[in-house]
């Protein structure tokens, strides 16, 4: 008996240390309050200017802390430029002359470092409320950011490689992708709504239009004007048709057949998730709600609180 009770004791430790170490509880939405107070106003006005001046960037700043936070937790480790000692992210397959904003970012922490008079508030912790902001001055709801993050002092290229979700993934190999970092498939569906902003690169979706047949035949004939069968692989499609606005018109187009990658259009192709497409695509009440709760949990994975990492003074490089 003794030895089954310690076999559960020790299973039962494993248990919580691998829950802490996906994600927080310790966070807390009025973690500036105290020592920098207008740390929140102005992320946000920048963010606001950075947004009105070039529209797209608002997808470009959710996308970075999705980045960030489905490599090794949400560190801002998506931000370090490569060193001799440093494998950064910025050049993996899914980050490599697709990711921007990063000048933006630069642009709050001089800001919030100026107005807190010294770093204080993480690059990590940036992120999270840029993308919040972003989707807010897009037409979203907005939620409130926990925060209390920390920033890693590294990066992993490797892991980032095989992190990232990839456009061309079966719906069965996105939910083993978002379990690996403890998201579930509403989570997944709910997420991949983010995708109601933003474009994506030809080369992303060239497949889908020359050689899928779930896909409405206009849509698919309209996106091969601007995606020839060669070259243009750079070239940009919006993921929705109302690209500029952050609302439910995703999964509108998801139930028409008419996503732009595969990984969108395998969330309503007859399997377990159609039927919460087809709630969002008529619920923008509950795709709002949803968001909100999906984005806070994602926030959580691995964070780097106490004493762990550091403020980082330039979000490029570690101190």
């Amino acid at each position: 008996m003794a030895s089954s009770n310690g076999f559960a004791y020790i299973f039962l430790a494993m248990v919580v240390v691998s829950l802490a170490a996906t994600s927080s509880d310790a966070l807390s939405t009025t973690f500036y309050n105290r020592v920098c107070p207008n740390a929140l106003s102005t992320i946000k006005q920048v963010v606001t200017a950075a947004v009105n001046s070039d529209r797209r960037m608002g997808a470009s700043l959710l996308r970075l802390h999705f980045h960030d936070c489905f490599v090794n937790g949400c560190d801002g480790s998506v931000l370090l430029d490569s060193t001799s000692t440093i494998s950064g992210e910025k050049g993996a397959g899914g980050n490599f002359n697709s990711l921007r904003g990063f000048d933006v970012v630069d642009r709050i922490k001089a800001a919030v470092d100026r107005a807190c008079g010294r770093p204080v508030v993480s690059c990590a912790d940036i992120l999270a409320v840029a993308a919040r902001d972003s989707v807010v001055q897009l037409g979203g709801r907005p939620w409130n950011v926990e925060l209390g993050r920390r920033d890693g002092t590294t990066a992993s290229l490797s892991a980032a490689n095989n992190a990232l979700p990839g456009p061309g993934l079966s719906l069965q190999a996105l939910k083993a992708n978002f379990r690996n970092v403890g998201l579930n498939e509403q989570d997944l569906v709910v997420l991949s709504g983010g995708h109601t902003i933003g474009v994506s690169k030809c080369s992303n979706f060239k497949s889908r239009i020359y050689t899928e047949t779930n896909i409405d035949p206009n849509f698919a004939r309209n996106l091969r004007a601007t995606c020839p069968r060669t070259g243009g692989d750079n070239r940009l499609g919006p993921l929705d048709t109302s690209a500029t606005r952050f609302d439910t018109q995703y999964f509108k187009d998801l139930v028409n057949r008419r996503g732009l990658l595969h990984s969108d259009q395998v969330l309503f192709n007859g399997g377990s998730t159609d039927a919460l497409v087809r709630r969002y695509s008529t619920n923008s009440a509950a795709f709002a709600a949803d968001f909100g709760k999906s984005m806070i949990k994602m926030g959580k994975i691995r964070v780097l609180e106490g004493r762990s990492g550091q403020i980082r003074r330039n979000c490029r490089r570690t101190n």
